[in-house]
């Protein structure tokens, strides 16, 4: 005779169906997030405020190569409606091929105030900070907002970001650090990038902007991020944070946690070129982040596997056979068509295109792609600590700092047109 369960399994069913309830709610609140936030950001008053009447900010962007899009992502910040504030470039090397994009660029809008620094500084292992040091320095005005090359955004979106990091509230935490929700755009045919797309503007964006909301803890990425460089030095300077790759999450994390500062968002998005990458490249990207968080933040690194759609809609269907007794089949398949709908919703809801015909299959071929590595892919990065950075290799420390490897030959990973 059958007698069923026993008391541990029906505990641990009970257990996989709590944690369902809990990533849906988490999912959800993302999706209502992007479909309330992103629909029409407010024009700031501070866009038409005169220079006189608002706090100068030195826009610093570092460069390396022709990133996709190079040209219209480095214009965005030069046709920002805000009267003070300059623009800095920099580069390693005199013979960078992003110079002559910045120099015409330049010509173009001589009312803006705008210089590129060449030369690096080598104050540690992350290229991207050692690229920063001088004009972080050399910047006249004590806000800062770094925007990668492959970035590009909104005109409004410097006149908003300055509201947020100067506003108050009731809570006794001001804001120290201002970013934004990273969006794939101008992906290519290749199925990376596609795959790069429907990441970033599904299962990404809804985690990013939950977790944000739910402020339990620092969840920063670095695309676009806006902070007064006094609070910086009183952490110790940009060349603090030049042993770490993940230099964006490290800032953020201290301005959280050392000086209690909060973090805000605007209802802009940084607009990221995907540009061309292919499967491989992709993979190697979602390795080499997962290596670098899990020894940043490994909790939360051990617990992601459980956040994606498949093993969690299978424990929600094993939970619910277990404990009510329908098949688990239907009711994995039924779980994945609703996280499927949620995150066609969130994909129209951010890009402002809404996907149907040629477009929405295509989507669902990248998605499912998507979906299905999501295990192979922790579980190899988990294996590891070794990873590649354009064309570097580091070794990822248990402090969540890197040492540099030697290379094992070219190759290791080769992103085409697309910054990190």
């Amino acid at each position: 005779m059958d007698e069923g369960p026993s008391t541990l399994t029906k505990a641990l069913a009970a257990g996989a169906l709590l944690w369902s309830g809990v990533l849906w709610s988490i999912c959800l609140l993302g999706w209502r997030i992007a479909r309330a936030r992103y629909r029409h950001a407010p024009r700031s008053p501070l866009s038409s405020a005169p220079a006189s009447a608002v706090p100068g900010v030195s826009i610093l962007r570092p460069l390396k190569g022709l990133d996709a899009n190079l040209y219209e992502n480095l214009e965005s910040s030069f046709v920002q409606e805000y009267a003070n504030f300059e623009v800095i470039f920099s580069v390693a090397s005199e013979h960078d091929q992003a110079l002559d994009v910045v120099r015409r660029l330049i010509e173009k809008y001589p009312g803006v105030r705008a210089r590129v620094i060449v030369g690096a500084e080598n104050v540690g292992v992350n290229p991207k900070i050692n690229n920063l040091v001088r004009p972080f320095r050399e910047a006249a005005n004590d806000i800062v907002w770094v925007l990668d090359s492959n970035v590009d955004v909104h005109p409004g979106t410097l006149a908003r970001s300055v509201d947020a990091l100067l506003s108050t509230s009731t809570s006794s935490r001001p804001i120290g650090l201002v970013h934004h929700l990273p969006l794939a755009v101008h992906p290519s045919a290749l199925l990376g990038s596609r795959v790069e797309e429907a990441f970033l503007n599904t299962t990404h964006a809804k985690m990013y902007l939950a977790i944000n909301a739910l402020a339990v803890d620092s969840c920063v990425m670095g695309k676009s991020n806006m902070y007064r460089r006094s609070d910086v030095v009183r952490l110790g300077g940009l060349e603090a944070f030049a042993r770490f790759l993940a230099e964006d999450n490290m800032i953020a994390k201290r301005i959280w946690a050392d000086l209690g500062m909060r973090h805000a968002m605007t209802g802009d998005v940084a607009r990221n070129a995907v540009g061309n990458i292919n499967l491989r490249s992709y993979l190697l990207r979602r390795v080499r982040w997962i290596r670098v968080r899990k020894y940043m933040v490994l909790a939360a690194t051990l617990v992601e596997p459980f956040t994606e759609s498949l093993v969690a809609g299978a424990l929600a269907a094993w939970a619910l056979r277990t404990l009510v007794g329908p098949p688990a089949l239907p009711l994995f398949a039924l779980n994945l068509a609703l996280w499927f709908a949620v995150d066609v919703s969130t994909f129209g809801a951010l890009t402002g295109v809404p996907l149907g015909g040629e477009r929405l299959v295509q989507f669902a071929g990248a998605w499912a792609v998507r979906e299905a590595l999501a295990l192979p892919v922790w579980v190899f990065a988990m294996a590891g600590s070794e990873i590649g950075w354009r064309e570097m290799r580091f070794r990822v420390l248990r402090n969540g700092e890197a040492a540099p490897v030697a290379r094992k030959g070219a190759g290791y990973e080769s992103v085409a047109q697309t910054a990190v």
